[in-house]
Order: structure tokens, then C-alpha cells, then sequence
């Protein structure tokens, strides 16, 4: 099995573990693949998931081993006939390439329920999220081969000097007020804008409506992974998604259990 196909496999393998999930700011708001049941997260509950999320050095290692394998991929699309449009990447921000998990373990800290996100904004104005690993290597090489950067990411409007400020802080190439594209429009309608004057050859976010409009309809999340199926070719080729263990509409997803055989 070659490198490229590995990878893929693993990439393949991580989409089905990181189902249908969508940013803080908007979490609170969905409607659950379940249940329309109002939820309430006990903050305990997600301690295991932000130690993975924040602590783990197996998701730096699947982090690292994602934008790798997309600068490879980038190489790659970057050698094939020129289409006559610059080449373009889209990029959600957070949890794609911003890690906010301080803020998440601050609201447990302070016993807050997840049910809302009213510190949200704050943390868009005044937050110091770190960087996903591996994401502002892959940033600053696509930026070296001329390739256009978009970050199209659901942070709010009017906090949009306080995110550019953010980003450049981080020195995270063109983020500028033309590149940056917040919640305005839906995030087909920003990627769409951008269709009509570039060529986008690479999508990345953490939750499956990063990539197409096929994700948003409200379905359980058997019928997420169907789909994700039916779009298996995508991932790892021009759709790449980053491990979120954080939040997502999957919080409320019935699990499966093992039933033990009956012993006699």
C-alpha cells in the first residue's frame, strides 16, 4: 500500500469518527440528529473529550499527519494543467485551523451547561486561541506557491477587526478583510463567491457543512454516515477534515452497546 493511499485510509477512517460537527457560536442552536429534546451537557461530561482534544499527542499526531498529507495533495493538484484561474484553498477557522479549547475549559471551570455560548463573544473580541497543529506550516506553503487563502468560517460580523487581529497576531498569511469571509451568507454562498473568480482546489473544517450543502439537512447521524460514504472519493482528495472532539451535533446520538450472549 503506497503513502497516498494509507493516508487516505486514515483520513477516510477519522471522517467516520468526527461525524457532523458544527462551531461553538452556532452549537447551541441546532437542532439535535436525535432528538428536538432541549439539552443540557453536564460540564463533566466533557472533560475526557477536551483532554483528548487539547492534551492528547495522538491528535497533534492525526493533526500534523492531516496537513501533511495536504501539502502533498496540494503539490500534486498544483502540477496538473493550468485551468486558467488562480488555484484556491478554503479553510473554516475554528478547530480547523484554531484551536479554542481554552475557552471550553474555562466554561467547565465556571460549571456552565452547554446548552448556550454566551462567552462566545468575548472570546471572539479578546480570546487567545493557540493554532492547530500543522495548519500554519501548510498555510505558509500554499502561500509561497501563489495559491489564494480563504478563511470562510461562521465567527460573527461584527467581530470581524477583533478575528483579523487574531489571525495576524498569529501570523497567518493573508488574513486580510477580502479573504477573511464571516457570517454574512451561508458558508455555499461564500464558497460559491469565490468559485466565480477562483479555482478552488482544497476545502478543510472540522464539521461536514464545511464541505457541501448535502450535510446540513437535519438526519441522524446514520444517515451522516451514509452519506459520508456516498462521498468517500472526496476526503483525503479535495475535502479534508480535522478531528473535533469538542462539540458537534453528534452530542446527543444514541450509542451502541454490546449485548453479552447469555451464558448458561
Amino acid at each position: 500500500m503506497t503513502f497516498y493511499t494509507l493516508v487516505k485510509h486514515l483520513i477516510f477512517h477519522l471522517v467516520f469518527t468526527t461525524m457532523t460537527q458544527q462551531s461553538p457560536q452556532s452549537a447551541a442552536s441546532a437542532i439535535s440528529l436525535e432528538s428536538t429534546a432541549d439539552y443540557h451537557t453536564d460540564p463533566a461530561a466533557y472533560a475526557m473529550a477536551l483532554r483528548y482534544q487539547q492534551r492528547s499527542a495522538e491528535i497533534m499526531a492525526l493533526q500534523l499527519q492531516i496537513y501533511r498529507f495536504a501539502q502533498e495533495r496540494m503539490h500534486e493538484k498544483l502540477a496538473l494543467p493550468d485551468t486558467g484561474r488562480q488555484p484556491a484553498i478554503v479553510l473554516d477557522l475554528d478547530e480547523t485551523v484554531l484551536d479554542n479549547s481554552k475557552l471550553l475549559v474555562r466554561d467547565i471551570q465556571h460549571r456552565r451547561d452547554f446548552s448556550h455560548w454566551e462567552t462566545w463573544r468575548h472570546w471572539e473580541q479578546q480570546g487567545l486561541p493557540g493554532l492547530i497543529p500543522g495548519a500554519k506550516r501548510f498555510l505558509d506553503e500554499a502561500h509561497r506557491c501563489h495559491v489564494k487563502i480563504f478563511y470562510v468560517s461562521d465567527r460573527t460580523e461584527k467581530n470581524k477587526l477583533s478575528t483579523l487581529n487574531t489571525l495576524n497576531a498569529l501570523g497567518l498569511p493573508q488574513a486580510d478583510a477580502d479573504s477573511v469571509l464571516l457570517n454574512t451568507s451561508s458558508k455555499e454562498e461564500r464558497r460559491r463567491s469565490i468559485m466565480m473568480r477562483y479555482q478552488i482546489i482544497m476545502l478543510f473544517g472540522d464539521s461536514l457543512p464545511d464541505f457541501a450543502t448535502i450535510f446540513l439537512e437535519p438526519q441522524t447521524t446514520e444517515h451522516q454516515r451514509i452519506r459520508v460514504e456516498e462521498m468517500a472519493h472526496r476526503f483525503g482528495d479535495d475535502w479534508f477534515i480535522l478531528p473535533n472532539a469538542s462539540y458537534g451535533t453528534w452530542k446527543t446520538a444514541t450509542l451502541h452497546a454490546w449485548e453479552v450472549p447469555h451464558e448458561e
